[in-house]
């Protein structure tokens, strides 16, 4: 590549930088301070006189005036002490001691200030807003023989909506054609296109790639997977982590403290003759300057907000800045089995039916006791064996999480489950000895027989668990409803260290409960990773909730805290490291705010700063915080 290709290259890259095209979209603070720094030149290169003088105080006028309004207004409002009133009271308190120059530079940097913090959250909301633009403003109904066009919030389930080749997807719906291509980039981080087969689900926001294709609706708009998305990442800034609201707190006591102090100093030394009022009060205003705390109340919401903007690049959803805490403190990962660990596309391998049940009617029965659920192995056997609905005829249905189906067809009770399915109806079986997953089948109170399916462990999930214990979670559990031999065959090869089986629901948040206790004891905090609605209580109750967002239940997605949208368990150890990455930005902001204001305030008080210093104490640090956080913003993967 020659030099003018990466000259243009460069440029491309900087005018595609969400954070530079803020800092020019202000065009009323861009003009303001080329204007004050065009009347400060004229300022200093005039002679001494009543009209220097007024230059200098046009330029004050200028690029303070907002300040200066703000103040007026936030005292009326009862809030004295912030960073408006501070530079307020230490620019007019220069000038009245004729440093003009140095009243000028100190509201000309905070304004220069305030552009770049606009800037960075500007970019960094820009960053998100660029996920959030998979939204398809219209969707094409196919009514009849006709199409129109609509509003996606109009379309109502059982719908027939069309989208060509090249258009987003605008809601969640069944693929009607034979196959297609789907890019999900958006959805998920991953540039790989998704092939998809009729009767796959195909979700919202992703792009249709391939050909023109019929999807049938199967949720409103308000339900689908991107009014989901759009709801979740506009929201994750209102929960507030521990240390944001510490530093809030702080800076509501430090500011009147420091206010005080500079009080103190600009009265209590020339009181006692240590000198004459007029560098005292100098000195106290320079101290009212550096003591400002933007640093940290800007830039520590600013870093966590960068970690909400890095994950959702990265496909994963974070309900909240607080849970970018929780991650760091993570020191027990438990997963549900099927649909999380395991691809959850079972496939049946066996019909073992009694003597005197032929298999078509094991099966028959079966595919239509387990035509209405949602889970992934009564799907497998509805796929296996289609139902015929004139020959099936189900009057009744229910069905118990962590058991089976019960059902009525063709007048005959078909229980449908696990070995305690079966035995909760008074119905004896002889448990098969497998690691495949079995389903037991019982007609009119009567064992009938067997169908054994077999899942297999999704590609990440062995790498997931190596990835988590390589950075220090060294206990990961498994936990399921399956049977001890099938949980135990998938615990030994994907390499989780504990595994508890044939669990209910309630046994879940049972163990849950243990490991929170133990953990909590250590300073440790405990995570799950389901997919399920029987996954909701147990997300609910661990410390922080992780959904597998693109084919997990609606349930599991509403009671979690963070949402993988690809179903990649890796993801798990993403989002932990971009939570650690925050937390080290945060910390380095603090630190280094802290160390130079404290710093600074003692050269200000004995006189070894002057207003030039108070300024890179104030804005320079600021500038340098903002710039720091901005660094999670541009971080667009992060390695394990």
């Amino acid at each position: 590549m020659n030099e003018v290709s990466l000259m243009k290259n460069s440029l491309a890259t900087r005018q595609n930088n969400p954070i530079i095209r803020s800092l020019f979209k202000d065009k009323r603070r861009v003009t303001m301070i080329m204007v004050t720094i065009l009347l400060m030149i004229i300022a200093v290169l005039l002679p001494a006189s009543p009209l220097k003088i007024a230059a200098f105080v046009l330029a004050y006028l200028v690029i303070g005036h907002p300040v200066l309004f703000d103040s007026v207004k936030n005292i009326g409002a009862g809030e004295l002490f912030d960073e408006n009133f501070l530079m307020t009271v230490a620019t007019v308190g220069a000038l009245l001691l004729q440093q003009y120059p140095e009243a000028v530079a100190v509201m000309l940097f905070f304004e220069i200030g305030e552009l770049f913090e606009d800037a960075a959250i500007s970019g960094s909301k820009s960053s998100i807003s660029s996920l959030l633009k998979v939204k398809a403003t219209t969707a094409t109904v196919r009514r009849g023989d006709t199409t129109e066009t609509v509003k996606p919030e109009t379309v109502v389930p059982g719908d027939i909506i069309v989208v060509r080749a090249g258009e987003r997807v605008p809601l969640d719906g069944e693929l009607l054609t034979s196959s297609t291509l789907v890019d999900t980039s958006a959805l998920t981080g991953e540039s790989m296109p998704r092939e998809l087969q009729r009767g796959d689900t195909i979700l919202s926001g992703s792009i249709n790639q391939s050909t023109t294709v019929d999807v049938r609706v199967t949720k409103p708009y308000e339900n689908s997977t991107i009014a989901r998305i759009l709801d979740l990442v506009q929201n994750a800034s209102s929960k507030k982590t521990t240390t944001e609201r510490f530093i809030k707190r702080f800076a509501k006591i430090y500011t009147p403290v420091v206010v005080g102090l500079a009080v103190m100093l600009a009265i209590i030394p020339p009181f006692v003759g240590m000198g004459d009022w007029s560098t005292w009060i100098n000195r106290a205003l320079v101290f009212l300057v550096i003591s400002c705390p933007c640093a940290l109340v800007i830039s520590v919401p600013l870093s966590f907000f960068g970690g909400v903007s890095a994950a959702s690049r990265n496909g994963i959803l974070v309900k909240g800045s607080n849970f970018l805490e929780v991650l760091n403190q993570v020191s027990v990962v438990a997963f549900d089995k099927t649909g999380t660990l395991t691809k959850g596309q079972f496939e049946v391998s066996q019909v073992l039916p009694v003597s005197g049940v032929s298999e078509a009617k094991l099966t028959g029965y079966t595919a239509a006791a387990e035509q209405q659920s949602t889970h992934p192995i009564a799907q497998s056997i509805v796929s296996a064996f289609p139902v015929d609905k004139t020959t099936y005829r189900v009057t009744q249905s229910t069905e118990t999480a962590g058991h089976g189906v019960a059902a009525l067809i063709n007048g005959v009770q078909v229980v449908v489950g696990n070995a305690k399915a079966l035995d909760a109806n008074g119905i004896a079986v002889s448990e098969l000895q497998t690691v495949e997953t079995v389903v037991y089948v019982a007609l009119d109170g009567v064992y009938a027989g067997a169908i054994t399916v077999a899942d297999q462990p999704k590609p990440d999930a062995q790498t997931a668990i190596a990835d988590l214990k390589k950075h220090g979670v060294n206990e990961t559990w498994m936990l399921t409803g399956d049977s001890e031999p099938v949980a135990d065959a998938i615990g030994t090869e994907i390499g989780v260290t504990n595994v508890a089986a044939g669990l209910l629901p309630e046994q879940k948040v049972g163990i849950v409960d243990q490991l929170t206790t133990a953990a909590h004891a250590k300073n440790g905090k405990v995570a799950f990773v389901g997919d399920g609605i029987n996954d909701t209580p147990v997300l609910a109750r661990a410390d922080v909730g992780i959904a597998m967002g693109g084919l997990g239940s609606d349930a599991a997605i509403e009671a979690a805290d963070v949402v993988i949208m690809d179903d990649q368990p890796s993801k798990v150890m993403t989002a932990m490291t971009i939570a650690r990455h925050t937390k080290v930005i945060v910390w380095e902001n603090i630190i280094f705010a802290l160390s130079v204001k404290i710093a600074f305030l003692i050269a200000g008080a004995i006189g070894l700063a002057g207003m030039w210093e108070a300024v890179f104490a104030d804005v320079g640090v600021t500038l340098i915080a903002i710039l720091n956080a901005m660094r999670l913003q541009r971080s667009a993967k992060h390695r394990k």
